[in-house]
């Protein structure tokens, strides 16, 4: 391990209360020192606990055509949900957020993450998906997760995607090795708060039980309708899994790439529905395409990781091309970053050059340019469309629940903001998070999560990192090139 000191495995009983703690930690979460540290902890604690939230003055960008956009504009919360957006909104019992400097955007949607692998941060920062990947994170580590080491990945990784803008996600965790794992993922989600779709993945040793094990895990965890986690199958090329899913009523993820013709066999049968996710489509062929198409399929693409670890050119322009308005997605963190800013630019830059190019070429009838306006609604209501959360969230509108973001304008960066989507898509970063709203709760506060031990989730993480590179035999380095 390269010199670290290795850790007593975290128990069970730890890691099942982590949600306690974080929650306990909220009323010693620091905005400053002295008497605005006071001031700032009475504050957060009002917010907290009110019913009616008021953002006053504020750039809003609410990807919603009937609502539109605001260069000066309120939003009031109310019960958790959007009631209302215009200016001079009055509301004298709210609890008010002065907005000025700062833009609102509906939260990101991040439509494909393996989260329990945030124990694997830059564990391959020059890999590439074969052999490095499928061998060293498929096929070495991941069989030797716990269940405590699952609630720990997936636990940071959401906390890191909220802390960066992200308030929904779709969690493909190929770790449902027995029922126990599949409970602590669901338990690091709650505890973090996201909203996040759960796509039952499959699992490795002779308790996993895919995909019937499916059936008992929506039984035992998705009976609710009003709560923020909701359930899907991650399948496989393998029809069998499309015909599961249609039998029990259940979307289908799947990520496919290179080998059209099993995609093409399975949309032949009549499995593919509307709804159904189709992840990186790197290589596919024109009929794949327009039996995504044809069948009311979404997409989900990954340029970042895509490119650096041979997966293909991103298909942003392809899906562009069969009438198809992608979603964008992290994948993993094993080697690059789960930043939506930073996957918004990197397909901004790349489709542009693309077309550039092709003019420069003197082509003819090329598709026109990507806008920074299109970009940032392929991270918010594409996503949840994706997600098949569009009538909660995705957008700012009356009644959708209030999933958003308060993000800083005023910083040096970004000054002055001559053109709003263009200062989110093109010049901003994490960093320009100031708050963080899920389902009208407050998870991040004057750039700081709200709740959240991360000294304790620290410890946590490295922990089961060090079990788990410990038991797989893989080797840490720190300093490698």
């Amino acid at each position: 391990m390269n010199g670290q000191q290795q850790t007593a495995p975290t128990s069970r009983r730890d890691f099942l209360s982590i949600g306690a703690g974080l929650a306990a930690a909220g009323a010693a979460v620091s905005l400053g020192g002295g008497e605005a540290e006071a001031q700032g902890v009475d504050e957060l604690t009002r917010l907290r606990q009110a019913h009616r939230i008021l953002i006053k003055g504020a750039i809003i960008l609410s990807m919603d055509r009937d609502v539109g956009d605001f260069a000066n504009a309120d939003l009031l919360i109310e019960a958790g949900k959007i009631r209302a957006i215009r200016p001079n909104i009055a509301a004298g019992d709210a609890f008010v957020i002065q907005g000025r400097d700062r833009i609102v955007i509906p939260g990101f949607v991040d439509t494909h993450s393996h989260s329990y692998q945030g124990l694997l941060r830059s564990a391959l920062p020059s890999g590439v998906v074969d052999p490095d990947y499928n061998r060293d994170v498929q096929t070495l580590l991941t069989p030797h997760f716990q269940p405590e080491d699952v609630h720990a990945g997936v636990l940071i990784t959401a906390l890191a995607l909220i802390d960066m803008g992200t308030t929904g996600v779709v969690d493909i965790s190929q770790s449902n090795h027995t029922p126990e794992h599949s409970d602590a993922l669901v338990q690091a989600l709650k505890d973090a708060g996201i909203r996040a779709v759960c796509a039952y993945s499959r699992g490795m040793g002779d308790r996993a039980d895919y995909p019937g094990g499916v059936l008992k895990f929506r039984d035992k965890h998705f009976s609710a309708t009003d709560q923020l986690l909701t359930v899907a199958l991650a399948t496989s090329v393998d029809p069998k899994t499309f015909v599961f899913a249609r039998e029990h009523g259940l979307r289908s993820v799947l990520h496919i790439r290179v080998n059209s013709a099993p995609l093409i066999a399975i949309g032949k049968a009549g499995l593919m529905q509307p709804g159904d996710e189709y992840i990186h489509c790197t290589h596919l062929t024109e009929e794949a395409w327009q039996l995504i198409k044809q069948s009311g399929g979404r997409t989900s693409h990954s340029p970042p990781l895509e490119m650096a670890m041979a997966h293909g050119f991103p298909a942003i322009q392809d899906a562009l091309d069969h009438g198809l308005q992608p979603s964008l997605s992290c994948d993993h963190a094993a080697t690059v970053a789960s930043d939506m800013f930073g996957i918004m630019r990197t397909v901004f830059d790349l489709q542009r050059l693309g077309i550039l190019q092709r003019i420069r070429k003197k082509e003819t009838d090329v598709p026109p340019l990507l806008t920074p306006k299109q970009v940032l609604a392929f991270a918010t209501i594409e996503g949840a469309r994706t997600a098949a959360l569009e009538r909660k969230v995705g957008s700012l509108a009356p009644g959708k629940e209030a999933d958003l973001l308060l993000l800083r304008a005023d910083r040096l960066d970004v000054w002055p903001h001559n053109n709003a989507y263009g200062t989110v898509t093109s010049l901003m970063n994490p960093s320009h998070v100031d708050a963080v709203f899920i389902a009208g709760k407050v998870k991040k506060w004057r750039g700081t999560l709200v709740g959240v031990d991360q000294a304790r989730v620290r410890k946590l993480v490295q922990e089961s990192r060090d079990a788990v590179m410990k038991r797989a035999g893989f080797k840490v380095e720190l300093l490698g090139a």
